[in-house]
This record gives C-alpha cells, sequence and structure tokens, in this order.
C-alpha cells in the first residue's frame, strides 16, 4: 500500500484485506477483491508478449542496451498512483515500449522489437486526433489524424488505436480493458491519409457509446502517453 502525507490523507493500494483508493467523491476503503485470472485470447497474447520480452531481455539484449534502457528509464519518469512522476526499472521500461508493438504486429514485420534504449528523453508527443464517426451500419469507426505528425513519414513507428466494449450512454467513465482495434502504420515512401476506417472490435448499435485510447510509438521505440477519446455511434 502506498501512503502520502498522514494515514489516509493520500493512500493508494492494499494491505492485508483492505484496499485504498479514490473516485469523484474522494478518498475511500474497502475490503481488498481478488481479481479473476484473466484468461481471454487477447489477455493472453500479452502476457505471452510480456514473457517472451523479459526472456529476451536476459538472453538477446546486450549489457550496453541494457544500460541505455536503463537511462532512458531514469530520464523519463511516469506517474504513479498519485499522479507523482517516478522512474521505473529499464525492464519494465522496455516492456512498456515493446508490448504494445507485439500486440499490434506479432511477427515484427512493420513495427520491429526495439532493443536498443532511446537517446530521446521523451514518450514522444502527437497531435489530437479525433474520431468523426462511428457507423453501426458498416460497424467502423472514422478516425482522422495529423498528416503532419512526424510518425507518419516514419517507418516502424504507428499510431495504435484502443476501443472499450460497447457503454451505455450514461457511462462517463471506463477504465479499462480496452480491446487493440488496429495500427496506423507510419511510412517514409507512401505515408498513411487521414481519414482512416477502423473495424469495431465489438459489434455496436446505434445510441451507444464507445471510449478510445489512442497512443503513437516511434521507430527508436519510444510509446507516448494515452489520449482518450468517447463517440457516440451513429446509424
Amino acid at each position: 500500500m502506498k501512503f502520502k502525507g498522514s494515514f489516509l490523507t493520500d493512500a493508494s493500494g492494499s494491505i492485508d484485506g483492505i484496499t485504498a483508493s479514490h473516485n469523484r467523491g474522494g478518498k475511500y476503503i474497502r475490503a481488498r477483491s481478488i481479481p479473476v485470472n484473466p484468461s481471454s485470447e487477447f489477455q493472453q497474447a500479452v502476457r505471452n508478449a510480456t514473457s517472451l520480452l523479459t526472456s529476451r531481455w536476459t538472453g538477446v539484449v546486450t549489457e550496453d542496451q541494457r544500460a541505455a534502457w536503463a537511462v532512458y528509464a531514469f530520464n523519463v519518469p511516469l506517474p504513479d498512483a498519485f499522479g507523482d512522476p517516478r522512474s521505473i526499472p529499464p525492464l519494465a521500461m522496455y516492456n512498456r515500449c515493446n508490448v504494445p508493438r507485439l500486440q499490434a504486429d506479432p511477427i515484427g514485420t512493420d513495427l520491429p522489437i526495439v532493443d536498443d534504449g532511446p537517446t530521446d528523453f521523451t514518450l514522444g508527443t502527437f497531435s489530437e486526433p479525433s474520431i468523426t464517426g462511428i457507423s453501426a451500419g458498416t460497424q467502423l469507426l472514422s478516425l482522422a489524424f495529423d498528416t503532419g505528425d512526424d510518425w507518419v513519414g516514419e517507418a516502424s513507428a504507428g499510431m495504435l488505436v484502443y476501443l472499450s466494449r460497447p457503454q451505455s450512454v450514461g457511462i462517463n467513465f471506463f477504465k479499462g480493458p480496452y480491446r487493440f482495434a488496429a495500427a496506423i502504420l507510419g511510412d517514409n515512401i507512401t505515408p498513411p491519409t487521414s481519414p482512416v476506417d477502423i473495424a469495431v472490435p465489438f459489434p455496436v448499435v446505434a445510441g451507444q457509446k464507445l471510449f478510445a485510447q489512442i497512443r503513437v510509438t516511434r521507430a527508436d521505440g519510444r510509446l507516448s502517453s494515452a489520449q482518450r477519446f468517447t463517440a457516440i455511434v451513429g446509424a
């Protein structure tokens, strides 16, 4: 369990049978729940990717490459449960950057595993895309993005799109899980054009709400923070 300040002034995590957390209404404590072991095809794919990368870290990645990931992880802190920046271990950063690439492209043809630690000490940024429509008739989501962004003209880079199951229109918050839906691949010869139509991973009907999470992976392995959106399904 994590504490910030005096007891329960700001806490997050679990100890024994108690979990502390917070939501829109403020801080709270509850009985700790034991999560169901995820076993879907897509959850297992993420587990397999993590296992593969962890083995690769010790068996393929060189000492110099591991050192470069350590430098990158130290210089690029990520927000913790309180929103405070913290540096994560180099293996965790290596997995963070590469698991989505394996998820989007398991055979590594377009988004190969990146073993060299990035030397640009940023997560990488991208312009805010927009969902221009979701059609129940076609089961397609139309996504517009800025074709002037660096990733668009970069081979081995891409925009990764994740979508929720359809939700009631009254639902305003969604924690996940998201399902990987598509990768829009960058290309230094024939860059992708906007907008792009993406098949939704779950059947949708008009009036439902979808939540989207979008990241960009760069050729050097940097993985951006997520941008999140909602959209209502049309006819």
